[in-house]
Parts: C-alpha cells; sequence; structure tokens
C-alpha cells in the first residue's frame, strides 16, 4: 500500500495543535490522477463526476480526522448506479475502487462484477454456497452487481434469489469494513427492487444517477472509436451518424455508448462489403473512410427500427 495517501508516519505526526494542509494530502494521495483519468475515459457525466469527486474529499477529510481522533463513524461505502446501459457504470466502479485503495478503505484494486446468474443456483441448496463464494474472493476489493434488480423475482414464487439478497445484505452490514457493494441497473427497476427490500436499501448511502448521453456527446463517443480503429467519417458520413443517433435514441433497447460501438462494427461491414462489390483499385483513403451509405443502409433508416433486437 505505498501509494495510499497517509502512511503510519504521517498519521503519528500529527497532532491536536497541527496544521493540516488537505491541498498537500490531496496532492500526495494522486487521487487527482485518478479523476482525470475518468475525464479522460467518458465523455461528459458530469454529475457523475463531481459526485465521485465529493466522495473523495469526504474520504480524505475522514482519513484525516480519524488520525485525530475524531471519529464520526465510517461513511456508508456501498452505493447504487442507476441508469441506462452503455453509461460506463463499470469504468466509474473501477475508478472509485482506486480511490478507495489509495485512502485505505479497501485493501485490495479489484472490482469483481457479476450478474444473478453468478449468485443465484437453480436448485435447492446452491445459492448459498455459490453467493458466499462470490463474496469471499470479493473480499477486501469492490462487488459490483450488474442489474441487481434482478435477483428479486415477486412473480416466481420460491424463487432463490431472494436467498441470495439475504446473505449480501447480512455481509454488507456484518463486513462493511472489508467490502464495498455497488447495485446498478436500470433507475425505475432499481427503485422497484428497493421499495420490495427496504433492508437493502438502508444499507446503501450513496446514490449516483447516470443520465443518458446527448446526442452531442454520443457522437464525440463515436469519433473517438472510429479514430481508435484507423477510420474516420466522411462529413457527408457524419451528419447521417448524427441522424442515426437521434433516431435511435428514440427505439427500444438504445444501450448509450453500447449501441454506438455496436452501429460502428455494423457500418465497418457494411463499408467492406461496398469496398469488395466496387470493383475498382482502391487506395489508403478508401480502406479508412466510413461513408454516408454504410451508415444509411441501416435498418433504422430503412424500417425504422434497431438493426438488432437488444443491446442490452
Amino acid at each position: 500500500m505505498s501509494e495510499q495517501v497517509l502512511n503510519k508516519e504521517t498519521i503519528s505526526a500529527v497532532t491536536q495543535d497541527s496544521e493540516i494542509d488537505l491541498e498537500a494530502a490531496f496532492r500526495e494521495s494522486h487521487i487527482q490522477d485518478i479523476l482525470d483519468k475518468l475525464d479522460q475515459e467518458l465523455v461528459g457525466l458530469k454529475s457523475v463526476k463531481n459526485k465521485i469527486k465529493e466522495m473523495a474529499a469526504l474520504l480524505l477529510v475522514d482519513r484525516i480526522r480519524k488520525s485525530l481522533g475524531l471519529t464520526a463513524g465510517a461513511p456508508s461505502l456501498h452505493m447504487t448506479f442507476l441508469g441506462n446501459p452503455g453509461m460506463g457504470k463499470t469504468t466509474v466502479a473501477m475508478r472509485m475502487a482506486e480511490i478507495l485503495y489509495r485512502l485505505e478503505y479497501i485493501r485490495k484494486e479489484n472490482v469483481m462484477l457479476v450478474t444473478r446468474d453468478d449468485l443465484v443456483g437453480q436448485g435447492i441448496g446452491q445459492t448459498g454456497p455459490k453467493t458466499r463464494e462470490v463474496l469471499n474472493n470479493a473480499m477486501g476489493g469492490v462487488l459490483l452487481v450488474d442489474e441487481a434488480y434482478t435477483l428479486y423475482r415477486p412473480d416466481h414464487p420460491g424463487d432463490f434469489g431472494l436467498e441470495a439478497i439475504e446473505i449480501l445484505m447480512q455481509v454488507m452490514e456484518n463486513q462493511r469494513d472489508d467490502l464495498v457493494v455497488i447495485l446498478a441497473g436500470y433507475k425505475t427497476q432499481m427503485e422497484h427492487f428497493f421499495h420490495s427490500n427496504p433492508g437493502m436499501n438502508s444499507r446503501i448511502g450513496i446514490h449516483i444517477e447516470f443520465n443518458d448521453y446527448s446526442v452531442d456527446n454520443l457522437l464525440i463517443i463515436a469519433q473517438s472509436i472510429v479514430t481508435t480503429q484507423n477510420y474516420c467519417f466522411s462529413p457527408d458520413a457524419e451528419q447521417a451518424f448524427r441522424e442515426y443517433l437521434i433516431r435511435r435514441k428514440t427505439m427500444p433497447h438504445f444501450a448509450n455508448a453500447r449501441s454506438v460501438r455496436n452501429a460502428i462494427d455494423r457500418a465497418r461491414l457494411r463499408q467492406a462489403n461496398r469496398l469488395l462489390n466496387s470493383g475498382k483499385k482502391l487506395n489508403k483513403q478508401d480502406l479508412i473512410t466510413i461513408e454516408a451509405v454504410d451508415i444509411l443502409a441501416s435498418r433504422v433508416f430503412r424500417e425504422g427500427v434497431p438493426d438488432c433486437e437488444t443491446e442490452s
């Protein structure tokens, strides 16, 4: 833990009369590097990034308060990430884990991503061991439960998901100093989940909402993806892709950045097929340029439906 912010020498040097330089402690923690990395990785999401920065400040101050014997009880670190797919929730969880590790709130920088299938068994007696194994493996770090609302299925009497929820709640309460749990999922479904499981809701101290990307931000994401893949949009293709995004956002199963990546992959397929059937010699620019026709061939334009049934 050599990178963590307050080592034993620093703590022992702090006394009741010491002047505390929070800015220096913040610099020494290198938390700003993590926040900068998050800003580079994800477009927009200003409210999410502000929330993460506020949490980092709270945790830093709490750590220094503890060094002075000013205990106020450990802040609740369990969280919910509310929002649609493709919003970078896993990336945010990874950066949050880095911050927690730097400030000594967790022992490992790991984020374990799981879903219902990883926790719930198919038969009697399977769910308990399965859930406990996941929790044991995640201990000391961060456990990210994606689509957490699927653990509760009120329309399926006797569903084993309730057993997983009970075990998870016990660990979140009794071992909260050694495991941070993040429950992620659609906002409406997660609200229903918490309403039906008030014990779980009481264990969550931080709720972060991921609002859908704007068309402008989605276009920035698209430009970044094609550039990384050594492609580019022609001017007409860029305009066509903007129109694609405007239409696609209103259709079912839209998954933000994930849908953008999928759309670009399909455009690359159409571009390759177009080039193969062009019957002409090609140059490098031909190979890297996605044209408007490669976008406009989408079913979004032709039929007013998504190219695939689901992208969640």
